[in-house]
C-alpha cells in the first residue's frame, strides 16, 4: 500500500508519522536544506537567461575596460575614468561605478525577484511542497540559492574588469581622490574593498527583490521591485537633503566606498552605509519569510496582492527608514548638507598639494614636500564668501602655495562642480603654466598635467582627522 503524503505548512519541522497499515508508521521526513539548496540552484543555472548573464559578467568588463582604456576620450565624468590611461586598476572603479547605479539593482531584481514568483507563475507550488514538505527550508534553499548566484555574477564583474584592465594596461599606481598615489599593490587592496563594500546594498536590494517576489507573486511588480527602489534612491540621492537622510539610505553604500580612497580613509559615511543595508537586509528578508511560510498554498489564487504589499513591505520599511535617520542624526550630530566651506578647501589643498608633487617629478624639478608647500585654498560659492555650503557648480576656489626659497607665493584658480554626495570635480583656470592646460612640457616631450583637471570628495561627516 503506498501512503499518501500532505503537506501542512503550519505545523513546525518535524517527522510527520504516516500511517500505511494498522499498527506501522512510516516516518516521512523532511527534505534537507542542503538537498534544497542544490536542487534550487540547479534550477537557477539551467534558465537560459541566468546562464547568459553569467556569461556576460564573466566576460563583459573584461572587453569594456580594455576597449575604453585604448580610446582617446575616458569617461571622465565617471570616478577614476580620467586615470584609464595610466593604470589597469581605474577600469574596476569605473566599472564599480556603473555596476552600483545600474548593474547590480537589474541582477538582484532578475535572480531574487523572480526566486518566488517564478514557482506561481508555474503553478509549481504544491509540487514543490510535496517534495520538499516545509515551506520553512523551501524558503532558506530559494534565499540561499538567490545569494549564491548574485556573489557569481558579482565576482564575475570583480574579476573581469580587474584583469582587463591589468592587462590591457598594466599593474601601475592609482591616483586617489585626494592627490595622493597608491602603489599598485594598495589600489588592488582597496579595488577589492570597494566591491566587498557594495556587497552590503546589494544584499539589501536582494532582500527587497525577495519580499516582492513572495508578496506580489506572478506580478511583475515584484520582478522589478529591487530595480525600482534602486532608482527611486538615486534620484533621491541627486536632492539637497540632509545629510542625515542621505546616509540612512540603504543605496549610500554605492557610494560611500570612494572614501577609502583618500589618504586619510574617510570611514565614517562607509561605514554607517554598509551597517544600514545589512539592517535593511535583515528585515526584508523576516518580512519575506513571515508571509511566505503564512500563505494559503491551497488557495492557487493566493499569489499576492496590493494590499499586502503596503501592509508587509512599504509600510515597515518606511517605518524603519524614520527609525535609521532618526539614529543616524542622533549618533552623529550631522545637520544641513555637510557640504560646508572649511571642507571644501580642505579637500581641494589637500588635493592639489598631492598633485603638485606628482607635477614636480614630471617636470625633473627639486622635490618638495607637502609641508614645505603650505597649500591652502580660499572658496567661494556664487556670491557667498563667508560661510558657503551646499552643492552646486558655481564653487570657485584660489589655491596659494610656498616653495622652498621662494618669496613669491603661487596661485592657481579652479572651477567646482560639487554634488550632493560631496563629490567634486575641479577644473583649472589658471595660469597656464600650472593648471590651465591639459599637457604639461617634459624633459622627455608632453605629458598630462595632474593638476588640470581632478576629481575629489568632502567627507559629509567631521569624523576624519588630518
Amino acid at each position: 500500500m503506498t501512503a499518501t503524503v500532505t503537506p501542512d505548512h503550519h505545523t513546525p519541522d518535524h517527522h510527520t508519522p504516516v500511517h500505511d497499515a494498522p499498527g506501522h508508521d512510516i516516518v516521512v521526513r523532511p527534505v534537507s536544506v542542503a538537498r534544497c539548496y542544490r536542487f534550487e540552484l540547479v534550477k537557477f543555472v539551467s534558465q537560459w537567461r541566468i546562464r547568459l548573464v553569467i556569461l556576460a559578467c564573466w566576460i563583459a568588463p573584461a572587453l569594456f575596460v580594455a576597449a575604453v582604456s585604448q580610446q582617446d576620450s575616458l569617461p571622465v565624468d565617471t570616478l577614476f575614468g580620467r586615470w584609464m590611461h595610466a593604470t589597469g586598476w581605474a577600469g574596476p572603479l569605473v566599472v564599480l561605478g556603473f555596476a552600483g547605479t545600474w548593474a547590480l539593482p537589474l541582477l538582484t531584481s532578475l535572480v531574487a525577484g523572480d526566486a518566488f514568483a517564478s514557482e506561481d507563475r508555474l503553478g509549481t507550488w504544491r509540487h514543490l511542497l510535496v517534495a520538499v514538505r516545509s515551506p520553512r527550508r523551501i524558503f532558506a534553499a530559494k534565499a540561499l540559492a538567490s545569494l549564491t548566484v548574485i556573489l557569481l555574477l558579482v565576482a564575475g564583474l570583480v574579476c573581469s574588469s580587474a584583469v582587463g584592465g591589468v592587462v590591457a594596461v598594466g599593474n601601475q599606481p592609482l591616483v586617489g581622490l585626494d592627490g595622493h598615489l597608491l602603489t599598485a599593490g594598495d589600489a588592488a587592496v582597496k579595488v577589492l574593498l570597494a566591491w566587498v563594500c557594495v556587497l552590503a546594498p546589494t544584499l539589501a536590494l536582494a532582500a527587497i527583490g525577495l519580499l516582492g517576489s513572495v508578496t506580489l507573486g506572478r506580478s511583475p511588480m515584484g520582478l522589478l521591485l529591487p530595480a525600482l527602489v534602486a532608482l527611486a534612491m538615486q534620484l533621491v540621492q541627486m536632492l539637497p537633503l540632509p545629510v542625515a537622510v542621505r546616509l540612512a539610505l540603504p543605496g549610500y553604500a554605492f557610494i560611500s566606498w570612494n572614501g577609502l580612497f583618500t589618504s586619510v580613509p574617510q570611514l565614517g559615511p562607509l561605514l554607517i552605509g554598509i551597517a544600514v543595508s545589512l539592517v535593511w537586509a535583515v528585515v526584508a528578508t523576516v518580512l519575506a519569510y513571515l508571509l511566505f511560510v503564512r500563505r494559503d498554498f491551497t488557495n492557487l489564487t493566493d499569489d499576492g496582492s496590493p494590499r499586502r504589499a503596503i501592509t508587509v513591505g512599504v509600510l515597515p520599511l518606511a517605518g524603519l527608514l524614520a527609525v535609521t535617520v532618526g539614529i543616524v542624526a542622533g549618533t552623529t550630530g550631522a545637520t544641513g548638507s555637510g557640504i560646508e566651506q572649511a571642507k571644501v578647501q580642505r579637500s581641494v589643498a589637500t588635493a592639489f598639494a598631492h598633485l603638485y608633487r606628482q607635477q614636480t617629478e614630471e617636470l625633473n624639478r627639486p622635490a618638495v614636500t607637502e609641508t614645505q608647500l603650505k597649500a591652502t585654498a580660499a572658496c567661494t560659492k556664487g556670491d557667498v564668501a563667508d560661510g558657503a555650503e551646499g552643492a552646486g557648480n558655481d564653487w570657485r576656489c584660489v589655491v596659494s602655495w610656498h616653495l622652498p626659497d621662494v618669496a613669491a607665493t603661487g596661485m592657481a584658480i579652479y572651477q567646482l562642480d560639487v554634488t550632493p554626495d560631496g563629490r567634486f570635480a575641479a577644473d583649472g583656470d589658471g595660469p597656464k603654466e600650472v593648471n590651465g592646460y591639459f599637457l604639461v612640457r617634459t624633459p622627455i616631450g608632453d605629458a598630462p598635467n595632474p593638476l588640470w583637471q581632478f576629481d575629489g570628495n568632502v567627507e559629509l561627516l567631521d569624523t576624519t582627522k588630518g
